[in-house]
């Protein structure tokens, strides 16, 4: 979890029937706005616990998301967020680039004024927090997602967009470590220009500019994310091969893992 933030913070309780759906909604928003950590052990009871439910729903949502590799078992029965090698890094970092770029190559050409406010409202919410001598940052990554994601829905293929969020789903929490960090990244706003650039396109219609500006801003984040040493060197997933990040919480999750 981000710095400050606790579940209890991160999740609304649930009173409607379809729990097992609604957790698994919430937890997935977690992973793909990367306000949850590569390495981090989470419990399924403390989980019920903040979103008011019983350990049931909450087994049946995590099974899915181990099904979906957006959550791991480790042999001795934890429940973590997986750790991402390099090679797994780079390999989804192509297919983003792919399927994103379709998807803004498209927007480009179907954007519609009122899609292109939007985008531009939410580009300024991230400039501005980006602007600040020390960015929040829970508010970069949640304006950074919304900006790509509303970027994506204007192209109106939904099946396309839920490819892509499938992506996210498993990189998510890495994906933003250079917003977290305060890296050279974010302190000379690259992503910013990034964003000018891909809404400027989308001003003209140009699918081409706005691909090349989609791409430029996730290579750009990739070659950060792999300079930065926080992947892991190997595809190897046992324990043994497997550094956890430091985290305060880490050490205070829940142990029980699938055992609740």
């Amino acid at each position: 979890m981000l710095r400050g933030m606790t579940l209890n913070d991160l999740v609304t309780p649930l009173v409607r029937q379809t729990l097992s759906r609604d957790v698994y909604t919430q937890l997935r928003d977690l992973l793909i706005s990367g306000q949850m950590m590569p390495g981090e052990q989470i419990s399924l009871r403390n989980i019920a616990a903040a979103l008011g439910v019983s350990v049931m729903p909450v087994r049946e949502a995590v099974h899915r998301l181990v099904a979906e590799q957006a959550l791991e078992l480790t042999p001795n029965r934890a429940l973590r967020v997986p750790r991402m090698s390099v090679s797994q890094f780079e390999e989804i970092t192509k297919i983003r680039i792919e399927l994103e770029g379709l998807a803004t190559a498209t927007a480009a050409e179907r954007i519609t004024d009122e899609e292109l406010k939007q985008v531009q409202a939410l580009h300024r919410r991230f400039a501005d927090e980006m602007s600040k001598r020390s960015p929040d940052g829970a508010d970069v990554i949640a304006a950074n997602q919304a900006f790509h994601f509303a970027v994506y829905a204007a192209a109106r293929m939904p099946i396309l967009l839920q490819m892509i969020e499938s992506q996210w789903l498993r990189i998510g929490p890495i994906l933003n470590h250079d917003l977290r960090s305060g890296s050279r990244r974010v302190e000379e706003r690259v992503a910013v220009k990034h964003h000018d650039n891909l809404i400027e396109a989308l001003r003209r219609h140009d699918s081409a500019a706005a691909c090349a500006a989609l791409r430029g801003d996730i290579e750009s984040a990739a070659a950060y994310i792999v300079s930065a040493g926080v992947l892991v060197n190997t595809d190897r997933t046992e324990d043994a091969a497997v550094t956890l990040v430091p985290l305060k919480r880490a050490a205070k999750a829940g142990r029980a893992g699938m055992k609740g």
